[in-house]
């Protein structure tokens, strides 16, 4: 595999909700204020939020949900994050698979016996693949929001980075509801592409077995508008809702387990691997 500069996940680099709480208090956590990485995030989401359309978003469901890219099993994927090298991070030098097993180990001391829990915490980043076969970062990474409905204030550069939109224009897609009707469900909702929607994709396309509330987490943990913001919940059905405290237990953990002190990966292999093949074995369509 060739080495991607991937760059700074801007859902990891600017919180601005939480920069407080998590970054100001944790001196090993990247320096979030300088002007140079804030420029090249908001660079991120400015493309982002002009080329997300609702016919991108089918184009992309056309081109990723066959999963034709690649065959190869969980684990192989989780070791290739470690050619997505992202040089704007001087504070954390590891590798992205370590961000994976400290997740999963994080989750795996506060929930022992929760073997799926433990698996989603390894594997939710590797719909980062796509970044290995050519997508570019502002359709692989960062925060999610449904397409196709009116664009809500709590998503990140909300107020400065749709201008060139088209859908913040269109007659219907601006509306409240847009083509989708109160409490439909966000199981029918079009989610702007990434490495969320992608991986969730290749756990249905491959019928692995990790109940419904690893999948919710899968698709919507950077669907921080719904999960950290309570926007979109005109949207949710009971599911939904039912669904909603599962993603934001995950949250806590994507978030703050990302510290210097490193796991010993080729040690904890052999148990997630013993996960990996209970809830998705074998090789996997990608």
């Amino acid at each position: 595999m060739r080495v991607v500069n991937l760059g700074p996940d801007p859902s990891l680099v600017y919180r601005p909700e939480i920069v407080e709480k998590q970054y100001k208090d944790k001196e090993d956590y990247r320096n979030f204020e300088s002007g140079g990485l804030f420029d090249r995030v908001f660079h991120t989401y400015k493309i982002m939020h002009s080329i997300q359309t609702l016919d991108f978003v089918q184009l992309k469901h056309s081109e990723w949900s066959h999963c034709s890219h690649s065959q190869m099993g969980v684990m192989d994927a989780v070791m290739s994050l470690d050619q997505l090298v992202d040089e704007s991070d001087p504070d954390v030098d590891f590798p992205n698979s370590f961000h994976a097993f400290q997740t999963a180990e994080g989750i795996r001391r506060e929930h022992p016996d929760n073997g799926w829990f433990q698996l989603v915490g390894l594997i939710h980043d590797i719909g980062k693949i796509m970044a290995l076969w050519g997508e570019p970062q502002w359709a692989v990474v960062g925060d999610t929001f449904p397409v196709g409905c009116r664009f809500q204030n709590s998503i990140v550069f909300r107020e400065n980075s749709f201008q060139d939109n088209p859908n913040t224009s269109d007659p219907v897609y601006s509306t409240e509801c847009g083509i989708y009707t109160n409490n439909c469900g966000l199981e029918k909702v079009n989610m702007s592409w990434g490495h969320d929607e992608y991986l969730y994709r290749v756990m249905k396309y491959n019928e692995c077995s990790i109940p419904e509330e690893g999948l919710y987490m899968i698709r919507f943990h950077s669907f921080y508008p719904w999960h950290s913001n309570g926007d979109y919940m005109h949207l949710c059905n009971e599911k939904d809702l039912r669904m909603l405290p599962w993603v934001q237990e995950f949250n806590k953990f994507d978030l703050y387990t990302k510290t210097a002190e490193l796991p010993d990966v080729e040690a904890l292999k052999p148990y997630y691997q013993s996960l990996i093949d209970k809830y998705c074995p074998g090789i996997l369509k990608w």
